[in-house]
């Protein structure tokens, strides 16, 4: 892989954007218009990732944010990951080498990848199976400008969405194309970072369809990391500490298509990925530290059928891919594929009492290689269920939420069931009271069942991870303004662990681990004007597991969230947001590197719109961009996660600014 990875995908691309220009320019187009009434509306009109069907946001049985199409046109970001730092409770975390780009919900960082929370693209899962849940490729390569909103749930969603749905869900949900026409964005950073966008669509009556393709290069930096002379099986410190020059490289591509002909749509993703990976404990034998690659590649089809006035159904079939690889030991590398197909019915019993039932099957496949010892994991597995979830408004300010999912697994004999409930209150106008119990599970990846090395092994019956949580919140909505409160506690059970007790001749996987989590979120927005808008959140948790010990999680025990916005009709934008993650417990200082502290993690997003402001005449739209991500210039670093304590890896370099220009056909 090169250092610009998917030039030529976005030479073809800006190719496509010249030809439908030449083309179809001749289709009326929609002229921008300001703020729609029901955006500045903060009970936000509809939400569908709660219940798989559309509603109000206040209505909705979960705890749910939304990062709306304003918000998203206002702040901007260079990634998915970025952007999905600005939602309440989630934070960006990092892990020493399979995962490195991880999103975690509500402080759930217990393991060493992000299993914990589930990605969706329109409503459809996108998950790796060999380790559990690995989507950095995505987070950091699918094209941001492709998205219309980002609904997030905070907690458990197993019911409706199956495995990893455990302690969030994120359902980033694409524009359809509503016109024929193109734009392209390109933007150039200091030290000789990117972001080059392309985006095609075409729309007519019955079909329309579009493709964004994104390449993207973040600063190199050069870094001397350092690591303890440890030898195992002690992996005692020794005091010796050596360095290594490295050159983090963090670039990628990625593409999105959605095409949609009445009632049937197609949809799929390609996303690359490459940056660096780090193994401390081994340094002092192999060379462990080198370059990681991730490739994954997402596809589903689905079909909606009107069957009555009453009931209607959706017909998925979904698939992924995963591929990855590293350049020096342990010389591994891994290819898994997940393919499922899901029957989901949704009736309307009455103006009152409404229904969603389904099932699906799901089958995943998967081996990981190390060069000289052969296969050291492969396997294969299939799982079917049954879900309903159902909603009833006993009162006009009362509504009553119940459902559960039934699963069986192959490699488990007895059938598991995760049920949720729930009551929405409305004691007074524009205010309601959330009392939700919920159960979630993580299906054991194909390694944890099926590793079988010389240091590892795993076992074929090993049970899902179960959690069971409990929010209890109040929410304000009216007009422009939007606030909440929430209480959360979650109870994590069969938490799949390495036991090295002895129980076993070597390391085996087991389910061994039990924690304890519980906190309040804070959520707020609020419009002044049409013009300003401000957002804040505020997150406390604390966790503990079995044995009694607390913050067994990297990420801190207290976040913030603030973001301000102008956005004026004559074409100009200015926004401010800034993540701020206190500090951690000093459990996690470091023996080598810098050890992690809090930091502020700001960014500005600027856009002119020239054909507003200066009447230019170029395309449809000409906008200058200004992009300054991590503002303050932090050099951060963060614990080398799911490796013995005391090292610390490099997460961001500090401040890029970039410029660009956007136009539209």
């Amino acid at each position: 892989m090169t250092n610009r990875p998917g030039t030529s995908l976005t030479a073809l691309l800006v190719s496509a954007v010249l030809l439908v220009f030449v083309l179809g320019t001749s289709t009326p187009v929609r002229a921008d218009s300001a703020i729609a009434e029901d955006l500045l509306f903060m009970d936000i009109p509809s939400v569908v990732t709660a219940s798989k069907v559309s509603e109000k946001l206040s209505d909705a049985p979960g705890v749910v944010s939304v990062i709306t199409a304003d918000e998203m046109k206002r702040f901007g970001g260079t990634t998915l990951f970025d952007v999905l730092q600005r939602v309440p409770s989630l934070v960006g975390s990092s892990i020493y080498m399979t995962d490195r780009s991880v999103i975690s919900a509500r402080g759930d960082q217990f393991n060493a990848s992000g299993s914990h929370v589930l990605l969706l693209i329109n409503g459809r899962p996108i998950r790796e199976v060999e380790e559990g849940g690995i989507v950095g490729e995505v987070l950091e390569t699918f094209p941001v400008t492709a998205v219309e909103r980002i609904e997030v749930i905070r907690g458990p969603g197993s019911v409706l969405y199956g495995s990893n749905a455990f302690s969030g869900v994120i359902n980033v949900i694409t524009k359809k194309a509503d016109r024929t026409g193109a734009t392209l964005a390109l933007m150039g950073g200091t030290g000789s970072a990117f972001d080059e966008v392309a985006n095609v669509m075409y729309s007519s009556e019955d079909f329309n369809f579009t493709i964004t393709g994104k390449n993207v290069k973040k600063p190199d930096w050069d870094v001397k990391w350092e690591y303890d002379e440890m030898y195992p099986p002690t992996f005692a410190p020794t005091g010796n500490v050596f360095s290594k020059d490295l050159t983090i490289p963090n670039n990628g591509n990625g593409t999105f298509l959605d095409m949609n002909y009445k009632n049937l749509r197609f949809m799929s993703s390609y996303n690359e990925y490459q940056t660096q990976y780090y193994i401390p404990d081994y340094m002092a034998l192999f060379n462990a530290c080198g370059i990681s690659y991730w490739s994954k590649v997402f596809a589903n089809l689905g079909y909606t059928m009107e069957m009555s006035d009453a009931w209607s159904m959706d017909i998925n079939t979904t698939y992924s891919r995963s591929l990855f690889r590293v350049s020096d030991w342990p010389d591994t590398s891994r290819d898994s594929y997940e393919s499922l197909i899901e029957w989901t019915n949704y009736f309307t019993v009455s103006d009152k009492f409404r229904i969603v039932a389904g099932g699906l099957y799901d089958a995943v496949k998967g081996g990981e290689y190390i060069e000289g010892s052969g296969q050291v994991s492969g396997g294969d597995s299939y799982n079917y269920s049954l879900y309903s979830q159902a909603d009833y408004w006993a009162h006009d300010k009362v509504k009553i939420i119940a459902g559960a999912q039934a699963n069986k697994d192959k490699n488990v004999d007895d059938m598991d069931i995760v049920p949720r409930a729930g009551l929405i209150v409305y004691p007074v106008e524009n205010t309601n009271v959330k009392i939700l119990y919920s159960s979630a599970f993580r299906a054991p990846s194909l390694n944890e069942r099926f590793m079988n090395f010389v240091a590892l092994a795993g076992k074929a019956d090993i049970k899902a991870e179960k959690v069971s949580t409990v929010d209890i919140g109040v929410n304000y909505h009216k007009d422009n303004l939007l606030c909440g409160v929430n209480y959360f506690n979650a109870k994590q059970t069969n938490i799949i662990e390495q036991d090295r007790s002895g129980k076993y001749a070597i390391p085996t996987y087991d389910n061994i681990g039990e924690i304890k989590a519980q906190g309040f979120e804070l959520e707020g927005k609020y419009y002044f004007s049409k013009e300003f808008l401000s957002l804040v959140s505020v997150l406390y948790q604390t966790n503990e597991n079995a044995a009694g010990v607390e913050d067994v999680t990297p990420i801190p025990n207290t976040s913030a969230k603030l973001g301000l916005s102008y956005q004026a009709d004559s074409g100009v934008t200015l926004s401010l947001f800034d993540a701020y993650q206190g500090a951690l417990d000093s459990k996690f200082d470091t023996l080598t590197n810098t050890s992690p502290d809090a930091y502020n993690l700001a960014s500005l997003h600027g856009r002119f719109n020239m054909t507003k402001l200066a009447g230019w005449n170029i395309g449809r739209d000409f906008s200058f961009l200004l992009q300054i991500d991590n503002l303050l210039d932090k050099e951060i670093w963060l614990p080398n996660w799911g490796l013995i304590a005391g090292s610390s890896l490099p997460v961001s370099k500090g401040r890029t600014v970039y410029f660009g220009v956007e136009i539209a056909l």
